[in-house]
């Protein structure tokens, strides 16, 4: 049936759902890939009968959590868990995040799957502390991650950010935690487009600045780190920063604006990737992946290439909300049976914003069932009052 979809200026306009997902999803399972290390973020399910509010703790449905997370790991990707796109410090608490990570680790351990987990410092309850009481809170997360077995990614402190007095304040703290991590971890640095109260990390709000201060924490620990995520927005100033690495620290992108290009690489190197937008497209970035391990790079583009489009409607600014979407395209593909989320986050975006990511996903064929899609749009219009 013909949908009409409501566009930004409250007009309605016609669209014709497809009927049939794109091919390549049928035949994205398999082995690790062989020429880049890829995570998705994931987000988290709620549980949709828990009698909580925006400001209670975050009510999950373990086992549809759980199943989304073997999907990922059935096409090859590796799972960031208790990221930012799990909700990390908007609905997701650190109680939540912590029993997370112990459930995702243990089933990563069962299916074979790669994990990598957050740790941040989100269980302080004011900003007003010290930076022992930082470090503190990042050590309990880290045992927490480590005794889980998984891999650990050093987030961005909001605390941090409201508590450090200048660069020598990161580096005493990150110097700390890498002294005593068990193994290689992954630097997370996430820009204030995603976080407004990391404005300024590393010290400074000129973001040279800051790079010189983030190389320098790494330059002092090259052993202790795996590899950076960087979520700057900024694909300049990610290849810069990745030519500028001690040699064996890999840099994975966060970037889900230019996320093809940086992956590709160009004669000098190139991004992995940690990435939010890899929820939604999970599949299709699997084959894209398992196309460049082939060294067929324009294949790769070709593929990934045209769901940038969708990306950049999803992480529009307000960029912090990406999560709204990724969670209303879990439930379009019929990864979840209901789109609520913890902190009762699904009223973050408009109609007008969900109808254009039902249409350009629906476009590029990411619905597994587009008949379900097609279903599940039609009742969430019929809700807002659009009827067919």
């Amino acid at each position: 049936m013909t949908l009409h979809l409501p566009d930004a200026h409250g007009a309605l306009r016609a669209y014709e759902p497809r009927t049939e997902p794109l091919p390549a999803l049928r035949a994205t399972q398999g082995s690790a890939f062989t020429s880049r290390t890829v995570f998705s973020a994931a987000h988290v399910v709620a549980d949709p009968y828990a009698d909580t509010g925006p400001d209670g703790p975050a009510a999950v449905d373990w086992d549809a959590t759980l199943a989304f997370r073997r999907h990922l790991w059935s096409h090859g990707l590796g799972v960031a868990e208790a990221m930012d796109t799990a909700q990390r410090g908007m609905g997701l608490d650190w109680a939540g995040a912590a029993e997370l990570i112990r459930r995702s680790a243990a089933e990563a351990k069962a299916t074979g799957g790669r994990i990598a987990c957050g740790v941040g410092t989100d269980q302080l309850a004011t900003p007003a502390v010290t930076l022992a009481e930082v470090r503190s809170a990042y050590e309990e997360q880290l045992a927490v991650v480590e005794e889980s077995g998984a891999q650990a990614i050093l987030m961005a402190s909001r605390a941090l950010a409201a508590t450090a007095q200048g660069p020598d304040d990161y580096l005493e703290v990150y110097g700390h935690l890498l002294r005593q991590a068990a193994e290689p971890v992954i630097l997370h640095w996430l820009g204030p487009m995603f976080d407004p109260a990391l404005e300024g990390y590393w010290g400074s709000s000129d973001l040279d600045t800051a790079t010189d201060t983030f190389l320098e924490v790494i330059a002092a620990h090259p052993d202790k780190v795996d590899g950076i995520k960087v979520s700057l927005l900024d694909a300049r100033r990610e290849v810069d920063l990745r030519r500028r690495l001690p040699q064996g620290v890999r840099c994975y992108t966060g970037d889900d604006f230019n996320y093809p290009e940086l992956i590709a690489g160009d004669d000098q190197g190139f991004s992995h990737a940690l990435l939010g937008i890899f929820d939604p497209l999970g599949p299709l970035a699997a084959e894209a992946v398992r196309v460049l391990d082939t060294g067929n790079v324009d294949g790769f583009r070709e593929l990934l290439d045209p769901t940038v489009e969708l990306s950049r409607h999803l992480f529009q600014a307000p960029t912090r909300f990406y999560k709204t979407g990724v969670v209303f395209l879990a439930w379009l593909a019929g990864h979840q049976s209901h789109f609520t989320m913890v902190g009762g986050l699904q009223s973050a975006r408009s109609l007008p914003h969900f109808a254009r990511a039902y249409e350009l996903a629906d476009g590029l064929g990411l619905f597994p069932d587009p008949k379900l899609a097609e279903e599940r749009m039609k009742n969430l219009l019929s809700l807002y009052g659009v009827n067919q």
